[in-house]
């Protein structure tokens, strides 16, 4: 990977972008209108910019148009005034792309069967920007996704326009950090990282983000810095949850209480941070992220040891979770196969209705398989799809669930639950969340 040496001064078009910037004057896109794309676009039309978002999905722009919000994290009051102003506008018209000064990528970068990185969303996206590229513009990738993206990927497929990134337009790279119901840090002020193709492209991209957020922007050498720092902060988490997950498994076995032993070990004030297991990983981006870059090692003949570890455990998690409830059961005299289970939850985590990649899936599939009959209750997912299939949740969670359950799994802490309800009707109760129920009725496990 070459990297670019830094402009020794910023060209006259950066300059005349910052202006445009500065001034509000610019018109910024966003491509992508999901979980991250939304919210971005939210906040920069909120920061006095006139924004047109872009989706495949006409069903998305029309209820953006509409004032109709389908992310959480997005404030319904926000989307409508900004909407009913005029200064935030959806379409699926990429010509439209013609009109704006600086746009940015928000697409899915999943992985395909192979667990390798599947790129075909923001080649798609980038071929539809080429198409109206034109000299002073910016463009911002911001999918997660292995180091060399931006300059392998989607500046080849700019350039084959006749412009010249750094010269005629701009590229950086600036990793989405979205933390689905997190409710103190948000797009707005959580800091954010930025790496340009050269000094003129991170100083142009980096006004953009200064003119639009409240948090931090902090500035690296090159997109493959900022695009590696992303995949740092989610390998971390999915390797430190892994060992939580390896310690429950271990402290089961021995009788031990892991929360217990995470509570005492959080009490040393230097030297540990606190991780806590569960059924597995979800979301779109701690199961993922990492194999990115497990995949771009390869090319340089080296085994990621600790990751690919990391994820089996993590991914066995499941498999933990029904094989104890295999063992509740048995205590209790019964099979899984013909047992009713109360499945609390199918989102990935509490609060949220994102279920993507969520753990609970996995669970269903066994339970299919065992022949149990589960029932899921999530308030914030009324339905969702299993191996294809579309199923519905229950959204209240009724007393007669609860007390006609053989088993209720807590699979996602929401904290609408009626914990307290739960413990004097249910017959078992199998907690991977902790939720520490007190004066159980029946049987109270925990992972």
């Amino acid at each position: 990977m070459v990297l670019i040496k830094d402009d020794v001064k910023l060209n006259p078009l950066a300059h005349q972008l910052i202006r445009k910037l500065e001034t509000k004057e610019a018109t910024i896109g966003v491509v992508g209108l999901g979980y991250v794309g939304l919210p971005l676009a939210v906040e920069k039309a909120k920061a006095g910019y006139e924004v047109i978002g872009f989706d495949v999905q006409q069903k998305r722009a029309d209820m953006v148009n509409q004032g109709i919000n389908y992310i959480g994290d997005v404030v319904d009051e926000d989307l409508i005034s900004i909407t009913n102003n005029g200064t935030l506008n959806a379409t699926t018209d990429y010509s439209l792309i013609k009109q704006v000064d600086a746009v940015a990528i928000c697409v899915p970068t999943p992985l395909d069967i192979y667990q390798q990185p599947d790129t075909s969303y923001v080649e798609s996206s980038a071929k539809e920007i080429a198409k109206y590229l034109h000299k002073g513009m910016l463009v911002v990738l911001e999918s997660t996704t292995y180091p060399g993206t931006t300059e392998e990927v989607l500046k080849p497929i700019l350039e084959e326009t006749g412009l010249v990134c750094g010269v005629d337009f701009f590229i950086a790279y600036s990793p989405e950090r979205v933390d689905p119901g997190n409710k103190t840090f948000n797009t707005k002020n959580t800091p954010k990282v930025v790496g340009g193709m050269t000094r003129s492209c991170t100083a142009v991209a980096a006004s953009m983000y200064r003119n639009v957020l409240e948090g931090e922007v902090h500035e690296v050498s090159s997109p493959a810095v900022a695009e590696m720092e992303k995949i740092l902060e989610n390998t971390f988490r999915n390797i430190n949850i892994a060992l939580a997950n390896e310690m429950a498994i271990l402290c089961n076995k021995m009788g031990i209480d892991v929360w217990e032993v995470i509570d005492a070990a959080a009490t040393k004030p230097y030297g540990f941070m606190p991780f806590y297991p569960g059924p597995g990983l979800g979301g779109h981006c701690i199961p993922i992220d990492p194999f990115y870059l497990t995949w771009k090692a390869r090319e340089y003949n080296y085994h990621t040891r600790l990751i690919e570890t990391a994820g089996e455990i993590n991914n066995s998690m499941p498999d933990f979770v029904v094989n104890r409830c295999m063992q509740i059961l048995n205590k209790e005299g019964k099979a899984l196969n013909g047992s009713k289970i109360l499945v609390l939850g199918v989102a990935y985590k509490k609060d949220i209705d994102d279920y993507r990649e969520s753990p609970v899936l996995k669970i269903l599939q066994q339970f299919n398989e065992a022949g149990a009959d589960w029932t899921v209750v999530d308030p914030y997912v009324r339905e969702f799809k299993l191996n294809n299939d579309v199923k519905e949740a229950v959204i209240d969670l009724r007393e007669d669930l609860v007390e006609n359950a053989d088993l209720v799994l807590i699979a996602t802490d929401h904290s609408c639950f009626n914990y307290k309800m739960i413990a004097n009707n249910a017959k078992v109760i199998f907690d991977t969340r902790n939720v520490s129920i007190q004066q159980c009725k029946g049987g109270y496990y925990k992972l």
